[in-house]
């Protein structure tokens, strides 16, 4: 493990337990103390920790981040996450893709693995521009008004428009997971739109990068269990194995294409 991947597992062993000290961070990731030391210095230097007696703790973020900012956060796990998604998805789908970064990615990953005829429902403006090229999708869009910056349209519109579809596949992601399973968002609006997503399809495909367990959010947005799929760019963190449901599916996308399964 590289020393980048490394501090990423870190922060969200921290986001899950709250505090850990250099020395059970050391066990854990089998190095010494000092280069823990070294790891948690750059991630005070970054803002994302503050110091405690003998180790560290998380700086929990009130707010999410701006949506450029999440787009090119482990940028290479949401493209990994996209392109498996994307295989799942056979022509002549009804899809319902919801706000966020990582659906993007799918839609980006449908463009590239020329899908063909599918309708697409979905309140991300990027995924309408990214799949509007070609003319046999069929686009729907709620009215309302955009969420700048974020090219998205949450609210009642959103709501109803995915409550007035039975599609084949909901495609969304979160804003975080709880240590028990629980999923947050970071507004009621983001969640009830989750919820109407979920409502309204026949497989629910939930998509998040390792950096979304033990994330903080406010609100209460549903369960892992609500889901058929789970798709994630690196194995469980500790703990986090416990809560997933046998009769959820967890993919786990290769960089050769491979996929492992648990």
């Amino acid at each position: 493990m590289n020393h980048s991947t490394r501090q990423d597992h870190i922060v969200a062993m921290l986001r899950s337990h709250g505090a850990m000290s250099v020395d059970r961070l050391a066990g854990h990731f089998k190095v010494t103390p000092q280069t823990i030391r070294r790891d948690l210095n750059q991630l005070y230097e970054a803002n994302l920790l503050r110091r405690r007696h003998g180790g560290a703790e998380l700086i929990a973020p009130q707010l999410n981040q701006p949506y450029d900012t999440r787009r090119i956060s482990n940028f290479d796990a949401k493209v990994l996450i996209g392109q498996a998604v994307a295989s799942l998805i056979p022509d002549h789908s009804c899809i319902l893709l919801g706000f966020g970064t990582t659906p993007e990615q799918v839609a980006l990953a449908l463009a590239r693995q020329q899908r063909r005829h599918l309708t697409v429902v979905t309140n991300n403006l990027r995924v309408a521009l990214a799949l509007g090229q070609d003319d046999t999708h069929r686009i729907v869009m709620p009215g309302g008004e955009l969420r700048i910056p974020n090219p998205e349209i949450l609210g009642t519109e959103t709501e109803r428009l995915f409550r007035s579809f039975r599609a084949d596949f909901g495609i969304s992601g979160v804003g975080g997971v709880d240590p028990d399973g629980a999923l947050l968002d970071f507004d009621r609006a983001e969640a009830a739109c989750h919820e109407a997503l979920r409502e309204s399809c026949r497989t629910r495909i939930l998509i998040l990068d390792h950096s979304k367990f033990g994330r903080a959010a406010p609100v209460r947005s549903g369960h892992i269990r609500d889901h058929e799929i789970l798709v994630t760019d690196s194995a469980l963190p500790d703990g986090f194995e416990n809560v997933m449901p046998e009769t959820t599916r967890l993919m786990i996308p290769q960089a050769q294409g491979q996929e492992l399964s648990a």
